[in-house]
């Protein structure tokens, strides 16, 4: 495993993980193969990575030819039939499935389209970066998770200096975001934002007449034919999508509308009752998606106010679709959970817990001696990653009793300050309630 680690073999090494800790994997289908219409004609095997690995000068045999083949593609704005199929692999949302929703359709694209796709992205990075909403977070240079929800809190807390103020804050859920883009109108939208007509045709071949059939375990089903959406899974569909709701924007100062590709967020920032502007943005959200052929999930969609008022007056309900929106008390925001109160016990909580699970695979690893820097990095990438989410937001409201106490410096140990035989004396490698998420970070 040390062998693997070193020479960047994750695929090795993850199955050497998984033999040393005896990770055994729930049963992830309840969905039955009988439910699949079945397909006769075997589909050929992909090029995977592997293939390329195996042999020594394999990439520089090919990169003539995939360059030929993807400048002909780029030239006449046409996408190989074999690089547009997809695998569609039912992933589970939830631990418990009640039925197909609660499945997510991810599909798996060749090797060779995903490098393509690579290429167009960043062409499209470069171009488009500059005209994009200032509130879209998502796939974008310095821009992260963590600033989406710095910026949110700060309108809010700002916002609630006034006196009689308050935020309500409306987390919009999509139904099947992705599969939805039309490509016509991504066209429109692409041309506006200045990307060359060749590019635009290009893309629009990309999502048209695409070839997928699902697969689960040995069974495949029948090809069908689309020409709707981005398919999950695919190198560009994040960009995608956010380049066809970059003119999806508040029209109003007091109304915020944030965007991580397609986790939507509108915060009302409310003074003296005036409810007025809040509800108009909710109205044009819900008419640009109409128009623009996405669908809003009123069931998923939760609001939460903020509102440290004295004795404040019951606010009727937001109305989405015909349908009232439920009121939550709090919600995991872009992985960090924000309660009414902006309290961080119950986010702290969480990503304690969270921690605190993934210790048993780091315990295994010492059983088994292997180097302290193997060790270092496996925390600092699977447990210490955990930790540090966010913690630019929660860390300097967290109260001394919500924070786990201190008592380790991990600086040190990452340095390499450390011995083979002083490993022991770490305590975060023996009991996580030692566990402090700013052991490692700059104060």
């Amino acid at each position: 495993m040390q062998q693997q680690f070193q020479t960047n073999d994750s695929a090795s090494v993850w199955k050497g993980l998984k033999a040393i800790t005896n990770y055994k994997p729930r049963a992830p289908h309840s969905l039955s193969p009988t439910q699949l219409h079945t397909s006769a004609t075997p589909h050929p095997p992909p090029l995977t990575p592997l293939t390329i690995k195996e042999e020594e000068h394999c990439a520089n045999q090919l990169s003539p030819v995939f360059t030929d083949i993807f400048n002909t593609s780029l030239e006449t704005c046409h996408v190989p039939a074999c690089f547009k199929t997809s695998a569609i692999v039912p992933v589970p949302r939830k631990t418990k499935i009640t039925g197909l929703n609660d499945y997510r359709p991810v599909a798996l694209t060749s090797v060779v389209m995903k490098s393509f796709e690579r290429l167009v992205l960043s062409y499209l990075k470069d171009i488009t970066d500059s005209l994009l909403d200032p509130l879209q977070f998502a796939y974008r240079a310095n821009r992260s998770v963590d600033d989406a929800v710095n910026m949110a809190l700060h309108f809010i807390l700002q916002h609630l200096d006034s006196p009689g103020s308050y935020a309500r804050i409306l987390f919009v859920d999509f139904s099947s975001a992705f599969n939805t883009i039309i490509p016509a109108l991504l066209r429109d939208k692409l041309f506006q934002l200045n990307v060359p007509d060749s590019m635009c045709s290009w893309i629009t071949d990309f999502l048209t007449d695409r070839r997928q059939f699902v697969r689960l375990g040995t069974h495949v089903s029948d090809l069908q034919h689309i020409s709707t959406g981005s398919p999950q899974g695919c190198v560009l569909s994040p960009l995608l999508f956010s380049l066809y709701t970059n003119g999806c924007t508040s029209g109003h100062q007091s109304v915020k509308l944030l965007k991580f590709a397609d986790d939507t967020t509108l915060i009302g920032l409310i003074s003296d009752g005036n409810e007025s502007a809040y509800r108009g943005e909710i109205d044009r959200l819900v008419s640009w998606c109409s128009t623009n052929n996405l669908e809003l999930n009123s069931l998923k969609t939760v609001e939460m106010t903020v509102d440290f008022r004295k004795d404040p007056a019951p606010r009727p309900p937001v109305i989405l679709c015909d349908s009232p929106v439920s009121s939550a008390e709090s919600f995991c925001f872009l992985g960090t959970t924000i309660t009414k109160e902006l309290k961080w016990a119950q986010n702290i909580s969480s990503l304690t817990k969270k921690a605190q699970q993934r210790m048993y695979f780091l315990r295994q690893l010492k059983k088994f001696l292997l180097p302290v820097k193997m060790l270092v990095n496996f925390y600092t990438a699977i447990i210490e990653s955990v930790l540090t989410s966010s913690i630019t937001v929660w860390f300097a409201a967290a109260t001394a009793r919500t924070r786990p106490n201190c008592s380790v410096s991990f600086t040190q140990l990452r340095r390499g300050r450390h011995s083979e035989s002083s490993l022991s004396t770490y305590p975060y490698l023996l009991h996580p309630q030692h566990l402090h998420p700013l052991a490692s970070y700059p104060h």
